[in-house]
């Protein structure tokens, strides 16, 4: 079975599926999966039971990453949701600022944010998830040589 993709204006309808689960929210791009992710995905998924994808736009990636995308967001989502630790893909909207992520979590309501260390975004999360009564939990350090920046230079 594979997991779900939902578009972000629908999750309220999809809520009763993880309500009595311990709830584990992640984000990212996860334009080309590679062994960096998989470790991201299996640690952060071991913290509780029900894994959330919320899966940046297209345009988020063209404008905070790099200009060019190797898959569109369906497309990663497709991937994502084929990983048999992912229940949930969100399909986020381009979102420009904190307080749009901050309601997406409230949205949510995951019991856990996973990130790795040294996320940029690490002070923001915590307050978001401290908002709703979470907790922001560390499941692994940065594998600085999995990256997909690195994947691609060596390609070209």
């Amino acid at each position: 079975m594979t997991g779900l993709i939902i578009p972000y204006s629908k999750i309220n309808s999809y809520r009763k599926l993880y309500k009595d689960k311990k709830t584990v929210l992640v984000g990212g791009c996860f334009d080309l999966v590679h062994f960096g992710h998989l470790q991201y995905l299996k640690k952060a998924k071991e913290t509780g039971e029900f894994l959330i994808v919320a899966l940046e736009s297209d345009d988020f990636i063209r404008k905070n990453k790099r200009e060019v995308l190797i898959h569109n967001q369906q497309e990663r989502a497709e991937v994502l949701s084929f990983l048999k630790i992912v229940d949930l893909v969100i399909l986020l909207p381009y979102f420009s600022s904190d307080k749009e992520y901050s309601n997406m979590v409230k949205a949510i309501n995951p019991e856990i944010i996973a990130v790795t260390e040294g996320d940029s975004q690490l002070e923001n999360k915590k307050k978001q998830i401290e908002t709703i009564g979470g907790r922001l939990k560390i499941v692994i350090p940065l594998l600085k040589k999995f990256s997909t920046r690195k994947i691609i230079s060596k390609i070209e």
